[in-house]
């Protein structure tokens, strides 16, 4: 199954932020890991650099974190929740 975001009638689907419910009570997380986004912007939000994260976090790249931030954006300004669809 494919999970995706929807988001005021939009469909949005990220690269390297999934929402898997068999995986982390269906948290938001990093694809292909367990690692929480909401861990790594709690993180961002103490005051640890990116770099600081990735030595933590070496599955992770910056490109990764930029888009959790977006996914976090996106969440926030317009609310949204993940939806199930097919793999197809």
């Amino acid at each position: 199954m494919l999970y995706v975001l929807y988001v005021e009638g939009l469909v949005l689907k990220f690269r390297y932020v999934v929402v898997d419910f068999s995986v982390c009570h269906g948290k938001p997380v990093f694809k292909g890991t367990r690692i929480l986004v909401s861990d790594v912007l709690e993180l961002l939000a103490a005051g640890k650099s990116v770099e600081e994260i990735l030595e933590e976090y070496p599955k992770l790249s910056e490109e990764m974190i930029k888009e959790a931030l977006m996914f976090a954006s996106m969440v926030l300004r317009r609310g949204g929740h993940a939806i199930k669809t097919s793999t197809r």
